[in-house]
């Protein structure tokens, strides 16, 4: 009965170990995040509400390329939940692509790190606009 009873606990620890991890739902950016130069992406829950989806909202200074700008009102970022308040996941426009990192720093800000063949990164600050 003891051996029954240890199986029972080792099967039970193993299992509780193999599952994937779940993340706090509540804290998800939502709505329109703007940067200092005025480039805008609107966050929101997709997938299961662990993936985190952007749309290119605006898009301001050296980066407003005619090229670019056909990306504006389209979704550019798709990311999973990775821990909480973090996403991975890639930033895709046209041919480019980078892998992105979101991070929701507070309720009212996030970072997205772009990189670009693993070494070529920059990371952004955006707040929220509504």
């Amino acid at each position: 009965m003891n051996i029954l009873k240890t199986t029972f606990a080792v099967t039970a620890l193993c299992a509780s170990l193999a599952a994937p991890a779940v993340f706090a739902q509540e804290a998800i950016p939502t709505g329109v995040f703007v940067d200092e130069w005025g480039t805008s992406f609107e966050f929101q829950a997709c997938g299961d509400g662990t993936t985190l989806c952007a749309v290119l909202t605006n898009l301001e200074g050296e980066s407003a390329t005619e090229d670019n700008l056909a990306f504006v009102g389209k979704q550019v970022i798709e990311a999973e939940q990775v821990a909480e308040n973090e996403w991975q996941g890639e930033l895709v426009a046209g041919g480019l692509s980078a892998a992105a990192t979101i991070t929701m720093v507070s309720e009212n800000t996030v970072e997205i790190q772009g990189c670009r063949a693993g070494i070529l990164c920059q990371t952004l600050s955006y707040n929220k606009a509504s």
